[in-house]
């Protein structure tokens, strides 16, 4: 239960991240950080989404178009991007330059969402393994 729970604030915060950079790079992609809930309804429903509609599509995918199977990811953060901006509150907007920002965004997000997920647990796990050595 613990495990799933670091695993999950864990995706979280890579959402966070992937949101925030995308947020720094694009000039079209704005989280409203003048509603803190906001972005955190954004964050939460974007890693929820993410977390169901990957395995989801990656299975619909491997049964009709293998093909595509290496494009799941960046499919699956389009979508959910595509749901969290018509999601009135949700503290995210895509706007000019609207096709530029569109084929990007999924892409940084993906991007930057797989490196933390990648990075984040080394980061913790190292933490852990220097507190346990040094308690010893």
């Amino acid at each position: 239960m613990i495990m799933f729970l670091i695993r999950a604030l864990i995706f979280l915060a890579s959402a966070a991240v992937g949101l925030i950079v995308a947020d720094w790079i694009l000039p079209g992609f704005r989280i409203d950080w003048s509603d803190a809930w906001g972005f955190l309804l954004a964050i939460v429903i974007f890693a929820v989404l993410q977390s169901v509609l990957t395995p989801w599509i990656a299975s619909v995918a491997r049964r009709n178009a293998p093909a595509l199977l290496g494009g799941i990811g960046i499919f699956s953060t389009l979508i959910a991007l595509v749901i969290v901006v018509l999601i009135p509150g949700a503290g995210l907007t895509i706007g000019e330059p609207y096709l530029l920002t569109w084929i990007l965004a999924p892409v940084i997000v993906w991007l930057v969402t797989a490196l933390a997920t990648l990075l984040l647990p080394m980061i913790f796990i190292k933490k852990k393994v220097d507190e346990r050595r040094s308690g010893a």
